[in-house]
């Protein structure tokens, strides 16, 4: 036989052999004392038993600008009654659909602040003053404004000042299935006024400068568009005098001051030795007025003339919307109680939904 042929005779001879192990008994090796050898028995593996399917749970998926009018800053709203937004589950879902397809908001460069209404509202069985939640939208290439109009009828005088100094920014959006993402690589289409003043701190500011966050309105300046004060013809009267000041307003066109001022003293609210100075300070804010609008005037004027082309077009496509919390089962019906009206200053919406 050659070698060849006893070789592969070899290894045909082996693969039979260890076949025939692995058919067999696994046996221990067999001791000294020549017991018979233990068999090991391998255990059965368990059939699983299905564990019962548990109900499957359900929840709501969140939207992308869910969240949205939440994340808007309520300008001028008491600090203290900050709380009370979150006393109604209120539903701005109106808000959302402005931004899809066909809707105000859509493709749209979008600027947002909130504010708040206080409203008797009838709810639960029972009439109560209700703070409403309300975002104001301005369509705009640009910021609106970078100023905050702070005034009230306790302040004696009006004051504008640059945001920054109340800690408020037009601040991009950043929609819920987004928050990890860098604010660069997003390029927002949605800015909303932020405010960083934490309420935890104004224990440490004096109370003039808290009360300011209160009195606080987003600020606007259109230059092609006259104020309503610019043309006006009153002016407010406070003259100091004891027991109690004289509180009056004086229209220079329509009052004539020797009668107006008779009035007063027979409505016994002057007295006569009282007639010639009150008459001064009456002209005195009567020059005052005139004046204001003069500069009025002209500010507005010198505003216009240093517009670009660009600008000017963007102001007149400029567009307010007003947005109030819709319908819902959960909370207090408003259709009744809105209105176009913004503040002083950006005057009435385009558009209410």
């Amino acid at each position: 036989m050659k070698k060849g042929a006893k070789r592969k005779a070899a290894a045909a001879s082996r693969k039979d052999e260890a076949a025939a192990a692995a058919t067999t008994t696994i046996e221990e090796p067999q001791q000294q004392n020549n017991k018979e050898p233990t068999k090991i028995v391998r255990p059965t593996k368990r059939s699983k038993v299905p564990k019962p399917e548990s109900e499957q749970e359900f929840f709501e998926e969140q939207r992308e600008l869910e969240d949205l009018w939440k994340q808007v800053f309520p300008v001028g709203t008491e600090w203290d009654q900050l709380d009370l937004l979150s006393e109604y589950k209120w539903n701005f879902s109106n808000l959302e659909d402005a931004f899809d397809e066909g809707g105000v908001l859509h493709g749209k460069k979008v600027y947002l602040f909130s504010c708040t209404e206080p409203q008797l509202l009838f709810f639960g069985g029972q009439s109560k003053v209700t703070c409403i939640p309300v975002v104001v939208a301005i369509v705009s290439p640009f910021p609106p404004s970078d100023k905050i109009g702070i005034n009230s009828v306790q302040r004696e005088s009006e004051e504008i000042l640059d945001m920054k100094q109340m800690k408020m920014d037009w601040v991009p959006y950043i929609p819920l299935g987004k928050r990890g993402s860098s604010v660069e690589r997003l390029k927002s289409q949605i800015y909303i006024l932020s405010c960083v003043q934490r309420r935890a701190g104004l224990t440490q500011l004096k109370e003039e400068r808290v009360k300011k966050f209160e009195y606080c309105l987003p600020y606007f300046y259109h230059p092609f568009k006259e104020d309503e004060t610019e043309q006006s013809t009153i002016v407010d009267i406070m003259y100091p005098i004891e027991p109690k000041p004289v509180v009056c307003e004086f229209d220079w066109e329509l009052d004539e001051l020797e009668e107006f001022t008779d009035d007063l003293i027979k409505a016994e609210e002057l007295s006569e030795d009282q007639k010639d100075a009150f008459k001064e300070f009456v002209k005195e804010k009567v020059r005052e007025g005139k004046r204001a609008n003069r500069e009025a005037r002209e500010k507005r004027k010198n505003a216009r003339e240093s517009l670009s082309k660009e600008k000017v077009e963007a102001y007149e496509k400029m567009k307010f919307y007003k947005f109030y919390p819709v319908a819902t089962p959960d909370t207090p019906d408003v259709s009744q109680v809105k209105s176009p009206f913004i503040n002083r200053y950006y005057g009435k919406a385009h558009q209410v939904l």
